[in-house]
């Protein structure tokens, strides 16, 4: 192995024994598998490489990683254009290194979940191969095709969420096909039983190897009308980069025969015991389906992008968020995330470089005190900022057709830095497929480690905090507070009940004590807070 030595085994923090699936609070660590670690010197990441470094999440006190897409695939999308469900892509190794990965996962107390793509697959994958080879075969009515208008157009005036009509032509059959994304994503055709069943057979193959749960990409894109009923326009859009900011995305997704099949994948899990089933929801609509596809008998967890695009991190925005999960039977379990493989770091979006490094660490602990599952980014412990790529070493599609009105997702995926005076930074001994960032260097895994200071142990701590206290890993939370400046709550489990009081914002704010502090950052005097300051009391 190139550049990818294991760090030794650590001590870890779990969570306190309680009558509680492991999912149910957890800290999920997500891993982008091109950026982690890199183990045969190629440039691109692997699963030997995150095996080599699953000691670095087990030592952050986390309960499971987050494994985004390594099948077998033409990376159109890096991954999440599948064209086979069942197997590893090469540049990421093989089934026998994933087995390899699950047990030395576990053996270090972590969970293991994967993505999994059911909206579409690639055009490679051989259901699409056969299905576009006539109207008649086995598989003609596996994905969506519609013959033109009249006057040759296409069905309706759906658009893909990468630019242009979501409709795209093929002789093979006179008819156009609709893909969501990019026209090498194909959608298939959710309605189909034989779709449905196939994709639960791809359930039950990553279930039997090991994989604790699932994350379910675009969960809500995978069923249309299929009356192919136009999308109606936007009166005043605020965003047109696209044309599909144009339109309410009403019925090329969002279908309500989604939930019918999700209380199947449900019930597929529970028959493997433990399994977590964790959905990806976002659009418009993405508020009233997280409740929908996380009600009884669905999915377990939900999360959307409350917090992924937000330009500024505010009280109003994080008590709306989380009003929207009372602590109701009826009620799903929320998931939380501040950075993810498709947005901007959060230090990058939310706050100025001279209050960055506090904010950091506010930010964190916001995290961890919120009720529901959190996620992490890698790198989000490091603090790395996003990095301006420029447009010759881009690799990301949709920034490079929407260029330069599009924030690249390349400047979030570059490789992680271990290291600091390698060439490769631990990532790798070749040439890495996107640069580093120009500070992250300085803010590597070694640099942090041996810094007792350093946000990567501040991270520990507060996953340390969040494990060891039941009211912050499952309690209720009341908002208090949600002024311009302070956000404050309380998380209350039995008989522990705690306060929270965070500072979002660069002047001091006042605050009335009102329990004894257990934990805070930051700068405090008397009855104040200094900017992005925190702490948390107990009541």
């Amino acid at each position: 192995m190139s550049s990818a030595a294991p760090l030794a085994d650590p001590p870890v923090s779990r969570a306190p024994a309680a009558a509680e699936p492991w999912w149910r609070g957890a800290t999920i660590y997500q891993i982008y598998p091109r950026s982690f670690c890199d183990s045969n010197g190629d440039g691109v990441g692997d699963l030997q490489g995150i095996t080599a470094r699953l000691s670095h999440v087990a030592d952050l006190g986390a309960d499971a990683v987050w494994v985004s897409p390594f099948f077998t695939s033409p990376m159109k999308d890096f991954g999440y254009d599948v064209a086979d469900y069942r197997d590893v892509d090469p540049i990421f190794g093989t089934l026998a290194d994933f087995d390899a990965l699950i047990a030395r996962a576990h053996a270090l107390g972590l969970k293991v979940l994967i993505d999994l793509v059911f909206s579409h697959t690639s055009d490679q994958h051989p259901w699409f191969v056969e299905s576009r080879s006539s109207r008649s075969n086995d598989k003609a009515d596996w994905y969506v095709w519609a013959d033109p208008k009249p006057d040759g157009s296409p069905p309706s005036n759906w658009q893909s969420v990468f630019g242009g009509p979501s409709w795209t032509w093929d002789a093979r059959r006179e008819q156009y096909y609709h893909h969501n994304f990019l026209k090498e994503q194909p959608q298939l055709n959710g309605h189909h039983p034989a779709v449905q069943q196939a994709l639960l057979d791809i359930v039950s193959f990553w279930l039997d190897r090991g994989v604790d749960g699932f994350r379910f990409d675009a969960v809500n894109f995978m069923m249309h009308d299929p009356m192919l009923t136009d999308n109606p326009p936007v009166a005043n859009p605020t965003q047109r980069t696209r044309p599909f900011d144009l339109q309410h995305h009403f019925h090329n997704q969002s279908q309500p025969e989604i939930l019918p099949f999700l209380e199947r994948l449900r019930a597929l899990c529970d028959d493997h015991g433990a399994a977590f089933a964790l959905a990806e929801v976002g659009g418009e609509q993405a508020r009233a389906e997280m409740a929908d596809y996380t009600a009884p008998g669905r999915l377990h967890s939900a999360y959307g992008f409350d917090f992924l695009y937000a330009d500024r991190l505010t009280p109003a925005l994080v008590a709306e968020s989380a009003g929207r999960w009372p602590d109701r039977p009826d009620m799903g379990w929320p998931s939380w995330a501040f950075e993810n493989h498709d947005a901007p770091r959060a230090l990058s979006r939310w706050v100025d470089g001279a209050h960055a490094a506090q904010f950091a660490r506010t930010k964190m602990l916001l995290l961890a005190a919120l009720r529901g599952s959190i996620i992490l980014y890698q790198g989000e412990e490091l603090g790395l900022t996003q990095v301006e790529v420029p447009f010759e070493l881009l690799q990301d599609p949709e920034a490079i057709a929407n260029w330069p009105q599009t924030l690249s997702r390349d400047g979030v995926r570059t490789p992680m830095p271990w290291t600091t005076d390698e060439a490769g930074h631990g990532f790798t001994s070749g040439t890495p497929w996107l640069p580093f960032g120009p500070d992250h260097a300085a803010l590597s895994v070694e640099a942090q480690a041996a810094d007792p200071h350093s946000l990567l142990h501040f991270t520990r701590a507060v996953i340390a905090l969040r494990n060891g206290h039941e009211a912050l890993r499952w309690g209720s939370l009341e908002v208090i507070e949600a002024s311009e400046q302070l956000l404050i709550f309380e998380r209350t489990r039995g008989g522990q009940r705690l306060r929270s009081t965070f500072n979002l914002s660069p002047d001091r704010a006042s605050v009335v004590p009102a329990g004894t502090t257990i934990f805070s950052t930051g700068e405090q005097a008397g009855g104040d807070l200094g900017p992005y300051a925190a702490l948390i009391e107990e009541l």
